[in-house]
């Protein structure tokens, strides 16, 4: 079970130089920190504390995958800073779903006996390294260091594998902002939303996340934004890549950290924390989609969500009118719309909105840790409220890989009482019929959907399109024409023709 939650979010503060600011890992202490106190509610009482004394205990210390700061072992850095001796660090691999996979590999240890006390925790620092490098002579960061050859290496937890095909590469799509806009579009596409409606449908959807942050203390951007701010480009809110200013994409330059203490129950009641602070993860499922988008038959949908969160609702035993707070993914607004249509969540019910933190734009998107801050604030409203039940996603690379958790502030109701019940559902999922590929594919074709990447000037820069050929699979294209270009951010793209020649470039008709 969970017993503490901590989470650190450092703005900009123009008194302190930022050579001065705190590093990844002085973060990572401060969250751990956060967390022990959390455990009884109270500010630490020193080495007697409920915190320190189940810190004493851990067995195991997790950190994800840090992108802006790299050494051998993260979690050896924290353990020496916090003065414990964890006998196992644990380091992952890309993606922003492993928060809630660590949490069911830690929640199944525990439940076997093989972890007593564990910490998942990560932090990201890229706002005081973008500004670094941004600064005229800007500051030298001295964050700390770890000698290759004598470091003892962590445990890996997943494997790294490239997220797209060298076609996929090839025609533009190196990054989640040339991927998911491409998601985004398709789900228009398959609605039959117009222009209007679909940027209104964007806007409306993330201009209620921007309400959640406002009310969220850890919030990087904590101001509510209207639909119309969001979705409108402007000099403070650049076109990205269509249909996607950027307000509607992650906020990767935030300064933050997030830190779970999982245990047993006989861990804190030895301890001493109050039976108030236990919050329970009831179940949980990991699958991944397709792995490329090259071969999803259908790239509005998600089979692996749909699949991990009935198996995760059935595992705990629940229905999802159960569920009382939500907290979906949230790097692109189609994350969301995908995983609440596949789960058959309502977008728009503001009784129940799809965050619990304000999502990846507004609460922040600290690289691979957001999911510890969607958990950590999930925490904290379960308890507020005893009895209910939580649900939380976590996404890796291009909608490709899922996990879904369920949580409760009372013991699961199946027999075992502390148990946790995890299903890998990944079998089901690759028995899904896949999209047939034609990376060789020339002449007429029919757009399937589209995006356009513009450059930091808002200048569109390249056309990427997924097309279906006459026999009905999947080719990708490009265009540089700059007509092409404004024509289909203006008029809808999806379901014209063109002609592809054998360089991948589309003359569209």
């Amino acid at each position: 079970m969970l017993v503490g939650a901590g989470q650190v979010t450092n703005r900009p503060d123009p008194r302190v130089a930022l050579d001065q600011r705190p590093d990844p890992v002085m973060l990572m202490v401060e969250a751990v920190r956060a967390a022990a106190e959390d455990c009884d509610g109270t500010p630490s009482g020193g080495t007697a504390s409920v915190g320190h004394r189940l810190l004493r205990r851990v067995g195991s210390l997790r950190t994800m995958g840090i992108l802006t700061w790299r050494i051998p072992n993260p979690g050896l850095a924290v353990a020496a800073e916090l003065g414990i001796e964890p006998a196992e660090q644990v380091l992952t691999a890309v993606g922003g779903n492993m928060p809630q996979t660590v949490l069911h590999d830690t929640a199944r240890a525990v439940a076997r006996g093989d972890l007593d006390v564990a910490v998942i925790t990560g932090a990201e620092c890229a706002y005081t390294q973008h500004a670094a490098r941004r600064a005229t002579g800007g500051p030298s960061l001295h964050w700390p260091t770890q000698p290759l050859d004598t470091t003892p290496e962590p445990v890996v937890f997943g494997t790294d594998r490239s997220p797209a095909t060298d076609q996929e590469v090839a025609r533009g799509i190196h990054l989640p902002i040339h991927a998911y806009p491409l998601l985004e579009n398709a789900l228009r596409g398959a609605h039959g939303w117009t222009l209007d409606e679909h940027r209104s449908r964007i806007g409306e959807l993330w201009a209620q996340f921007s309400r959640v942050a406002a009310g969220n203390p850890f919030a990087w951007l904590p101001e509510p934004r209207t639909a119309e701010e969001i979705t409108l480009p402007g000099p403070r809110n650049r076109p990205v890549a269509f249909p996607y200013p950027k307000l509607c994409t992650a906020n990767l330059q935030v300064d933050q950290s997030a830190a779970l203490i999982c245990c047993s129950v006989e861990a804190a009641r030895a301890a001493g924390v109050p039976e108030d602070r236990w919050v329970f993860p009831l179940s949980g499922a990991d699958a991944h989609d397709h792995w490329f988008m090259s071969d999803r038959l259908e790239l509005h949908r998600s089979p692996a969500i749909r699949t991990a969160g009935e198996r995760a609702l059935a595992l705990a035993g629940i229905g999802l009118d159960d569920v009382t707070a939500v907290d979906l993914y949230s790097c692109f607004p189609c994350a969301v719309q995908i995983a609440a249509g596949e789960l058959g969540l309502a977008v728009d019910d503001p009784s129940r909105p799809l965050t619990v933190t304000g999502g990846l734009t507004f609460a922040g998107g600290p690289g691979n840790n957001y999911t510890t801050h969607g958990i950590a604030t999930m925490v904290a409203r379960l308890r507020q409220a005893p009895g209910t039940v939580g649900l939380v996603t976590g996404l890796g690379w291009y909608a490709t890989k899922h996990a879904v958790g369920v949580y409760a502030s009372r013991p699961p109701d199946h027999e075992g009482g502390d148990g946790f019940r995890w299903e890998d559902v990944q079998a089901r999922v690759d028995a899904e019929p896949a999209c047939p590929t034609d990376v060789g594919a020339t002449g007429t074709v029919t757009v399937e959907t589209y995006t356009v990447v513009y450059d930091r000037d808002g200048v569109p820069g390249r056309g990427i399109f997924a097309c279906r050929t006459p026999a009905g699979a999947r080719t990708w294209a490009e265009s540089t024409d700059r007509d092409v270009l404004g024509d289909i951010t203006s008029t809808e793209g999806i379901g014209r023709t063109g002609t592809l020649d054998a360089t991948g470039v589309l003359d569209l008709h």
